[in-house]
């Protein structure tokens, strides 16, 4: 039997219609986030006094963030927990090209939690999405764990949440500290049936799941025992003593490498820097093993512009070669505001935007 001409038209049409609507489908972008550890609340908490301590030397006055106060030689304020600052902290981010935020999620009522409360409070539209860092060690209390997630399951619903993936809402687990006896893979693994569960009954597809630790081994061990889908790191380095940034950034780039060998799923991490002397001279109470000026020589320098920006090309190269073992596409930064620690994006007294420049630099062609 012969086709006329018409019906082979439109057989051909129907066979590779699918092709055709793939490849018109636009493909998912590169994105690249940074992480908030939100401190910076003044004397509202314990922690706040604590950081405020720690930087409240001359010598660390350079790496205040802006909307800090320099009160003397010895003493800071640093109190960035209002709606005014976080909207320019939004404005800041946006302009960089950052995509998202990804905030450590703390009980309910803590000091901590104010920034993720006034980034969701702001007026300004946002343009900026958010995604969450759940901490596997706060799971060992059943009830608290339960109150976070059912907190974590509410915010995913967000239509501001990060979504990867084809859709699926993007979390972060830091694992616990191996030596902590608080925590084990059966409390873990019960917390996260149970925040598939909420996301389920909110209608919502399962999150994308990336745990975070500074050993690729572990990281894959821990995804495999949760069902997780990806590996990263909250923060990487090597102990560099008084190291070059460029050291720093060729070992958090093996990094990528030794997680892409462990067969998972991978998110780079991407490092703005390593530096915690001020809490080496100044200890933290959350600390207890660190002794007053007892590994001051473990530190990296500062990275320049340019060398931050490099780091941060690698990582969009890194995926664009790789795109089977980064399928979420995702970069997370460490961090936009661990000051204290070495880490940051957020404007500074000292450098004000330089850093958040050097990102826009790497992020307007990977766009």
């Amino acid at each position: 039997m012969r086709f006329a001409p018409r019906k082979i038209l439109l057989a051909a049409v129907f066979l590779l219609l699918p092709l055709l609507t793939r490849a018109a489908r636009p493909e998912e972008k590169i994105i690249a986030g940074a992480i908030r550890w939100d401190a910076w609340h003044g004397d509202r908490s314990e922690v706040g006094k604590a950081v405020q301590r720690s930087l409240g030397p001359a010598k660390w006055h350079g790496r205040l963030p802006f909307f800090a106060r320099i009160l003397a030689d010895d003493q800071v304020r640093i109190d960035g927990s209002s709606q005014r600052i976080m909207d320019r902290e939004i404005q800041y981010a946006r302009s960089a090209g950052l995509d998202y935020w990804a905030f450590l999620l703390y009980a309910d009522g803590s000091a901590m939690n104010h920034g993720l409360e006034h980034y969701l409070s702001s007026a300004r539209g946002r343009g900026l999405q958010f995604c969450l860092i759940l901490e596997q060690g706060q799971w060992a209390d059943a009830e608290a764990a339960s109150r976070q997630l059912e907190r974590a399951a509410a915010l995913m619903a967000d239509p501001g949440y990060q979504r990867v993936a084809g859709g699926r809402p993007l979390l972060y687990l830091l694992t616990a500290d191996p030596a902590s006896q608080a925590w084990g893979a059966h409390q873990s693994s019960v917390a996260m049936a149970q925040l598939r569960s909420l996301t389920r009954a909110k209608h919502l597809v399962e999150p994308y799941v990336v745990v975070l630790d500074f050993s690729s081994s572990r990281a894959s061990r821990v995804r495999e025992e949760l069902h997780a889908d990806a590996i990263s790191a909250y923060a990487f380095q090597r102990d560099g003593t008084n190291a070059p940034y460029s050291q720093l950034a060729r070992e958090v780039e093996r990094f990528w490498e030794e997680c892409r060998s462990t067969n998972s799923a991978v998110v780079p991490i991407v490092m703005t820097g390593w530096d915690r002397r001020p809490r080496v001279e100044r200890p933290v109470f959350w600390e207890s093993w660190q002794q007053p000026n007892v590994g001051l020589e473990k530190f990296y320098a500062a990275p320049t512009p340019p060398q931050l920006s490099n780091h941060l090309t690698h990582a969009v190269e890194w995926i664009q070669s790789h795109p089977a073992a980064a399928p979420a596409k995702a970069i997370l930064i460490y961090a936009w505001n661990e000051n204290d620690e070495g880490g940051w994006l957020v404007p500074t007294l000292n450098e004000g935007r330089a850093r958040l420049r050097a990102v826009h630099t790497a992020l307007r062609n990977a766009h």
